[in-house]
């Protein structure tokens, strides 16, 4: 028996009114986050999320055919999130320095937030399903991209060396934003985050013209 059945009878439970359908998807997607992010891919039911968004069962198959479904509509969404995040920062400014402290704040801030929708991303329960692979290798290369263009840019490295650079900028940016958290944030955000901006700039700015 779900959480939410413990609380309500089948004749009580709560139900939403009706929404439009963009409307009611948005909802559906938020309650099946909470879920997904609670209990992980394999634990979570779809009796939970329809539960949770106060919805039957019929409805949420009305706009997902399944739980993977989903769930991918959920990783969509938030990678790109964190592409657009990183898009954002480097286009916050022209000075490089403070290009790195943007992206690795961006890191931070994704990893962050409330929702925890970072785990859908990089700590997910379902990495053996080739779709989510699929998702999560595009948005951390789709990330890295963007970071090595503007390594090349700025320092006439070829785009191979550029990229092996991003790649290893987006790698410490997000493994230890997800360190500071799981240590229960033992500094604040933007200290955490400048540290690494520190140790990072101190790296890349070794390279001509940046």
């Amino acid at each position: 028996m779900s959480t939410a059945e413990t609380l309500y009878s089948a004749d009580d439970r709560p139900r939403s009114a009706r929404l439009p359908r963009l409307a009611r998807r948005t909802q559906l997607l938020g309650a099946a986050q909470e879920v997904f992010v609670a209990q992980g891919y394999h634990a979570a039911a779809m009796d939970d999320i329809a539960d949770r968004a106060g919805v039957s069962k019929p409805v949420l198959y009305q706009h997902f055919p399944g739980k993977l479904e989903l769930y991918l509509a959920l990783l969509d969404q938030h990678c790109e999130t964190l592409v657009e995040a990183v898009r954002s920062a480097l286009e916050s400014t022209t000075d490089n320095k403070q290009r790195v402290a943007a992206t690795m704040n961006a890191y931070f801030q994704f990893v962050e937030h409330e929702s925890g929708a970072f785990r859908l991303v990089f700590e997910s329960d379902l990495v053996n399903e080739q779709a989510v692979r699929d998702r999560v290798s595009k948005a951390e290369l789709d990330c890295a991209k963007l970071i090595s263009a503007v390594i090349a840019e700025d320092t006439g490295l070829g785009q191979e060396e550029a990229m092996v650079l991003a790649v290893g900028l987006t790698g410490i940016s997000q493994v230890t934003a997800r360190y500071w958290l799981s240590a229960g944030m033992p500094v604040p955000r933007d200290t955490a985050a400048q540290l690494i901006s520190q140790l990072a700039w101190r790296g890349i700015a070794g390279f001509p013209h940046l």
